[in-house]
């Protein structure tokens, strides 16, 4: 089943196009992930999907829903994993659960539930209490995963999850990421780490300069093109990254 249907998308800042008419299918119960440097529209899109701001031009369905009409039905359907850590720095662990539960109407009794449910997912059951401030990147990036599922979603968004974080720290979510795949559950993708890519995903589209330039399974696109998934990315974009930089000709440009 399609999950995401874009055809001719197109998203506009003033006279900048950040999205340039893209085509692109996501299907029911796959990983598919956005690669592409800074600029390339990735985020714009994810923005797109989960009904941030309304396409510029072109057609966008979200589980069968027209975003420009249906926004608040498929915002309920969604979870978001933003790349800040946007928690309450004034409440807890718990307590940044709950009052997220709230937008989704879910009632107390079953908020908790659910809280405590994902806080063992996330192996943060033992600092239910603390203060959000107090936890460190790693526990902080697994807090707001939890907080992208407390609704159940059927569609899971992840704008770039582990970037910051120490090799240890980017495993674990990785894990909890590939239980969530176990469980059917749709996922989308940024990244610049392009071992987080090969790992997890079904599908991967390559972008630049607001367009898709390539799409394919990480096994599709290497046999293809040769080489490695960051090959593949070099060879296609003209731009390498490096840890958190992305490297242009002889000019580097910090994200």
């Amino acid at each position: 089943m399609e999950i995401v249907v874009a055809k001719g998308l197109v998203k506009e800042y003033n006279s900048l196009r950040a999205v340039n008419c893209i085509d692109f299918i996501i299907h029911r119960g796959e990983c598919f992930s956005l690669l592409g440097p800074n600029g390339a529209g990735k985020t714009s899109v994810m923005k797109l999907i989960y009904c941030y701001m309304p396409p510029t031009d072109g057609q966008l369905h979200v589980f069968g829903l027209d975003v420009r009409r249906h926004a608040s039905e498929i915002k309920a359907r969604i979870g978001v994993m933003p790349q800040e850590n946007n928690l309450d720095p004034d409440l807890s662990v718990m307590e940044n659960l709950l009052v997220y539960a709230r937008y989704f109407g879910i009632k107390k009794k079953e908020a908790i539930k659910r809280a405590e449910e994902l806080l063992e997912f996330v192996g943060l059951s033992d600092r239910a209490k603390t203060n959000v401030e107090r936890l460190s990147g790693g526990m902080k990036r697994r807090l707001v995963l939890a907080r992208a599922l407390i609704n159940k979603p059927e569609l899971l968004i992840l704008d770039e999850p582990t970037t910051g974080l120490d090799p240890l720290s980017r495993r674990q979510v990785w894990e909890m990421i590939k239980r969530e795949q176990q469980r059917g559950r749709t996922l989308i993708l940024t990244t610049h780490y392009m071992e987080e890519a090969q790992l997890l995903s079904d599908r991967v589209a390559i972008m630049d300069s607001g367009r898709i330039v390539e799409t394919g399974s990480p096994e599709e696109l290497t046999n293809k093109y040769g080489g490695t998934l960051e090959d593949v990315y070099l060879k296609l974009t003209g731009k390498r990254l490096l840890g958190g930089e992305v490297i242009i000709g002889e000019a580097i440009k910090e994200e």
